[in-house]
């Protein structure tokens, strides 16, 4: 948790007066993403993108970016993750194995992305658009454990609880239990490192759920959709563009999710 979060003085103001006291912050630090390709006496490298993040699991982010944008085809193309500290932040170097060729458009792809967006680097409306159909036929959800999600996801989510500004994705089994949670300042950031992490670990996205601790937008389906993952549930509201698209690649969405209630939209 020691590089995640900051710990800053503050004065607490309230009705019965000041006081000095300490605060804890989610961090929010710049990740710089460089790909390394190529056969062995012809390497390149190039950079990618610059995401605000907070730090933590930088390797998992890095891979599981390069992964929902396209850019490789999964885990197995990635020969290793280099990770270095940099003046004004950090850097990910991921070198590809050498018959591993990367899709990359370098007229149409130039990420530069905030904590808040996920889809900056796309230059045209067709790029936001992929050709994926998820299946759904690995996958069914017992409706009777959606509603404990909620609390299973609170009672995991150890940097929220410190600080109160992070968002967590987490994949969910069969059996309604959360396999793996990623925070991040980030809402795609945190997808990215759950399926990063998820890549990495060999676990079988196709029958995953992927929940959500706010709300889903497009990008966050469009990056579940890549993965194949069938099944998103999320504790805040989808945007109309969300509900659209997971209708569109065939992927069944919650959205309101409550201990009691929820709404499904596709």
């Amino acid at each position: 948790m020691t590089n995640a979060v900051v710990h800053t003085r503050i004065k607490k103001v309230t009705a019965a007066g000041e006081t000095d006291t300490e605060d804890i912050l989610a961090a929010e630090e710049p990740l710089e993403i460089r790909l390394e390709y190529g056969p062995t006496h012809n390497r390149r490298q190039q950079n990618v993108a610059v995401t605000m993040r907070t730090p933590g699991q930088d390797e998992e982010l890095a891979t599981g970016f390069l992964f929902t944008e396209g850019i490789i085809p999964g885990a197995a193309a990635v020969k290793q993750v280099t990770l270095a500290e940099t003046p004004g932040g950090s850097l990910a170097t991921v070198a590809l194995k050498e018959q591993i060729v990367p899709f990359l458009d370098k007229s149409q792809r130039h990420f530069q992305a905030t904590a808040a967006c996920g889809m900056c680097g796309k230059s045209s409306i067709e790029n936001i658009h992929t050709g994926v159909n998820v299946s759904q036929a690995a996958r069914r959800i017992p409706g009777k454990w959606i509603s404990q999600l909620p609390e299973q996801l609170r009672a995991q989510q150890a940097l929220f609880q410190y600080t109160g500004g992070l968002h967590a994705a987490a994949l969910v089994d069969d059996n309604g239990q959360i396999q793996l949670l990623r925070e991040d300042i980030g809402r795609h950031n945190a997808v990215d490192k759950i399926i990063g992490a998820a890549l990495v670990q060999e676990l079988p996205l196709q029958q995953s759920l992927l929940l959500l601790s706010g709300r889903a937008g497009f990008e966050l389906i469009q990056k579940a959709a890549m993965a194949g993952i069938p099944m998103i549930a999320a504790i805040g509201a989808p945007s109309s563009m969300a509900v659209k698209m997971a209708a569109e690649w065939n992927i069944t969405l919650i959205g309101f999710l409550k201990e009691d209630r929820y709404n499904q939209y596709t």
